[in-house]
């Protein structure tokens, strides 16, 4: 049985299909999870990661721009913008505990990104917990 963490890199996957335009993958998504021997409740879990950030993809892109420093969104390596927009969903539309989430992409940069990405994946996300959190307290 897949755990979420192998569920997750799998939304990675499908993230990356979409990024570099391939939204058709959504339509072979649950063969995709099935390949992977992603089942049962963790394709649940994983499709609702992935259906929830094509949801709200304008909003986590503009969170994921309002947090980078001297970096142009476009010009992001496409593993790390996968990584950043799971986590940055999690962060602000689950109840999943926080560093959990953060921990969770940064283990995924270390498996799927570059040397620069666990660094640079755990700052982003670390910079939009602080705000989000922040929010989340003057509400």
């Amino acid at each position: 049985m897949a755990t979420r963490h192998q569920s997750r890199g799998a939304v990675i996957g499908l993230l990356y299909a979409h990024d570099i335009g391939n939204p058709e993958v959504q339509q072979f998504s649950e063969d995709l999870l099935e390949e992977k021997k992603i089942r049962n409740k963790q394709r649940e879990f994983a499709l609702g990661l992935y259906n929830g950030v094509l949801n709200h993809l304008e909003t986590i892109d503009s969170e994921i721009k309002e947090h980078l420093k001297d970096w142009d969104f476009d010009r992001l390596d496409h593993v790390d913008k996968s990584i950043l927009r799971l986590g940055t969903y999690e962060l602000l539309y689950t109840e999943l505990d926080r560093a959990v989430v953060i921990n969770e992409a940064v283990e995924l940069a270390k498996e799927l990104g570059s040397d620069q990405s666990p660094k640079f994946v755990n700052g982003v996300l670390d910079a939009i917990e602080k705000t989000t959190s922040k929010k989340g307290e003057e509400a």
